[in-house]
């Protein structure tokens, strides 16, 4: 199985630059271009309709929507639209939040773990037409049903996950799963086995999606860039998070993932990277071609 490749066009850049980017990673065959919806940057629908209106193949997706930000009836409605307008190129994800951001907007809850398994499952049934009444803790729902729901069948909705019960429940309650650049390929593995107790105890058997961040740095000053980033998360070493070099180094650290369980690869390029189109391109031109 060919593993996918993709790469993050980073909210530290300006709106404006979307464009650009995402029209060269259509025209050089990026199978995925990755936006984020951070507090308080750009807002994923909004951008992810934009890029995909601007383009004609590449898959654009949103890691993550914050679920304590959104009501799940406009999430469904937003998601949906997507889907009919562009069939098959979106790819959503949400998420509980950066749970310091979420307070600052008074979004914060006591239980985000129950709130985000209460959105999944919400979430899930409206996109593929059915009728919902619900009275959970966080969501609540009378009678709602959207008039415009996907076609059939509904599209996958993937959960960021990283501590054992997020992922237990991203195998429960979602299609598919995201996991951060600080995840090495022994946390990949980890995690699979945490979605598939997930997936057994909720008896599902269909094929379940890991997508994983890659942070990645080329160039002259690539080794130095990726140290700096880490540094700044708190992280003492490099070893088996992040990789510096040319494009064969590149595929080998996304061989590594996939060898672990990952079936997609999303390249994060570093905050500070000097020429983000130059990325999208190296992703494509050069570090796809040594990916099986």
């Amino acid at each position: 199985m060919t593993t996918g490749l993709g790469a993050v066009f980073r909210p530290q850049l300006p709106p404006e630059r979307l464009r650009e980017i995402v029209r060269l990673a259509d025209g050089t065959g990026l199978e995925e271009l990755w936006l984020w919806e951070d507090c308080f940057r750009e807002g994923g629908i909004s951008t992810a309709a934009a890029a995909l209106a601007w383009t004609e193949r590449v898959n654009v997706g949103v890691g993550l929507l914050p679920v304590p930000l959104r009501n799940v009836a406009i999430t469904a409605m937003e998601v949906a639209s997507l889907h009919r307008m562009f069939p098959g190129r979106a790819i959503v994800g949400v998420g509980h939040g950066v749970q310091d951001w979420m307070g600052q907007v008074g979004a914060r809850v006591e239980s985000p773990v129950t709130l985000l398994r209460e959105h999944l499952l919400a979430l899930r049934t409206l996109l593929r037409g059915e009728r919902l009444t619900t009275d959970g803790r966080y969501v609540k729902l009378d009678d709602v049903a959207l008039d415009w729901p996907p076609a059939d069948p509904a599209p996958p909705v993937l959960a960021g996950a990283t501590g054992p019960r997020s992922l237990r429940l991203a195998g429960e309650a979602a299609d598919g799963t995201i996991l951060t650049a600080s995840t090495p390929p022994e946390g990949v593995r980890r995690a699979r086995q945490l979605i598939d107790e997930g997936r057994e105890s909720a008896g599902r058997t269909e094929p379940h999606r890991v997508v994983v961040y890659l942070l990645a740095a080329t160039g002259p000053d690539a080794s130095a860039r990726l140290r700096a980033e880490l540094a700044a998360e708190g992280v003492a070493s490099v070893r088996d998070l992040g990789v510096a070099g040319d494009a064969g180094a590149v595929a080998k650290a996304v061989q590594r993932l996939a060898d672990a369980g990952a079936d997609t690869v999303v390249l994060q390029p570093t905050g500070d990277e000097p020429d983000p189109e130059g990325f999208v391109r190296f992703a494509a031109e050069e570090v796809r071609p040594l990916v099986p």
